[in-house]
């Protein structure tokens, strides 16, 4: 039982129970039963990741970007991350809307069931819609977002993140430009809470299977509440919509970062899903990106080798800018929505969908659901009636939890590619470095 010991073991063994014990109380009655005793479990450990997300990022971000030896090497190895982020996101936008254009699910939905939906979600989806028309979003508002009015008012949001991630950034590159004899005390004190919450890290691992086993149990049980058969007619129409968004999903993650992978480091495919497990489980039963930063930070650090110094950096920054899931998960739905109404999209009106997404991925904060926020954005811009995200929003939360997956693995792949590109990327039983450059030594 030596593999028990493992924490993506013990996760995953949760994970499996969670779905048993969510499948047996739908059929069984007991839907209320769990949200009672055995969700709350999972709320409490989704909050302990939540709560030290903020001071990790602030901790993390000055500590790391500090450490640069100077603004050349921080635009150096930030003019990468950046530009890896983007550039996977815009690849993962186009895949969607090829997905979605190719097997077009929006012709397979019933008119009635299309009606019950819109009954059904109508009073979520206007809430969703008024929280996004009181952000009076335009198309550069993540920009004007990213630089907040008070650090304090947006340390304590976590849908403020970006905020968090600009003044961490500008607070450690005025640290990094003053003499080291000033910015010492700073530092020291920033280093120690980022070690202190590494340890808290640890300590929240160890009850992790239980907060996983929790999370999925209530997702079942809410979703399908005492009456299986209307969850299965919800999800035999909605089905085609779901795959698309899965098959976009598994195309971006199994093709597009194994190629990056192979091409850009030393790490193959396989070792490289092996060590990022533990993020992977925690990123699905969460649905939170911010929520797995701590843990990705752990994997990154010692499964993939990357150094400190790359991993506070990318990690962070990651979290709040790399939304490649999210992407695909817009361009599909959004598609997706006018086919179903009857609305033709040009390739301009998809050229749209492209740039609102793009800049709306960025700006989506990291915790669960947010990206059907984002959505009201996208939709806005092509003409679609918002109204028709009641279509999708009963499955939305299985969909998130695969999208968060994404996006973290993309936050890891990324830090390793930076890490590798720097030589920042030190060996692990993982990704078998030492022997790579054995290697490549001997040619």
């Amino acid at each position: 039982m030596h593999w028990l010991r493992q924490t993506h073991w013990r996760i995953l063994a949760a994970l499996a129970l969670g779905i048993v014990w969510g499948v047996a109380a739908t059929f069984a009655g007991l839907s209320r039963f769990t949200g009672d005793w055995i969700t709350p479990f999972g709320t409490i450990f989704l909050r302990l990741l939540l709560l030290i997300a903020v001071p990790l990022v602030l901790a993390s971000l000055v500590t790391g970007v500090a450490s640069l030896a100077n603004l050349q090497k921080l635009s150096r190895i930030g003019g990468k991350t950046i530009a890896i982020y983007l550039a996977t996101t815009l690849v993962a936008l186009v895949i969607g809307l090829l997905v979605v254009n190719v097997v077009e699910p929006g012709a397979s939905i019933p008119e009635s069931l299309r009606l019950s939906l819109q009954e059904a979600y109508e009073g979520d989806v206007a809430q969703r819609q008024a929280t996004a028309d009181q952000m009076e979003r335009g198309p550069l508002q993540p920009l004007v977002d990213m630089v907040p009015e008070n650090i304090v008012s947006a340390a304590s949001n976590n849908r403020s993140m970006l905020s968090v991630v600009f003044a961490a950034l500008l607070l450690g590159v005025a640290l990094m430009l003053l003499p080291r004899d000033q910015a010492r005390p700073l530092l020291d004190l920033f280093e120690s809470v980022n070690a202190a919450i590494i340890k808290i890290v640890e300590i929240i691992l160890v009850v992790a299977p239980l907060g996983v086993f929790s999370l999925i149990a209530g997702t079942i049980t809410s979703v399908a509440g005492d009456n299986p058969d209307d969850v299965a007619q919800l999800l035999g129409a909605l089905g085609l919509y779901c795959v698309c968004v899965l098959v976009g999903l598994a195309i971006h993650a199994f093709l597009v970062y194994p190629i990056l992978l192979r091409t850009l480091t030393p790490i193959t495919p396989f070792p490289f899903l092996r060590g990022v497990a533990p993020a992977q489980l925690v990123a699905f039963s969460t649905s939170s990106s911010a929520a797995t930063l701590p843990v990705s930070m752990e994997t990154a650090e010692h499964n993939l080798g990357v150094s400190e110094e790359v991993t506070s950096f990318v990690l962070p920054l990651g979290a709040t800018i790399n939304m490649d899931g999210t992407a695909v998960y817009m361009s599909v739905a959004a598609v997706f929505i006018a086919q179903t109404l009857g609305i033709g999209l040009d390739m301009a009106a998809q050229a749209t969908i492209v740039f609102t997404a793009l800049l709306a991925s960025i700006g989506t904060a990291a915790v669960p659901s947010a990206g059907i926020v984002m959505l009201v954005i996208v939709l806005e811009a092509i003409g679609v009636p918002v109204a028709g995200i009641a279509l999708i929003f009963g499955v939305d939360r299985i969909l998130d939890m695969c999208r968060t997956t994404t996006n973290v693995t993309g936050d890891l792949m990324v830090a390793t590619v930076v890490a590798a590109s720097e030589r920042q990327l030190t060996a692990t039983p993982v990704n078998g470095l030492a022997s790579w450059m054995a290697t490549t030594a001997g040619d």
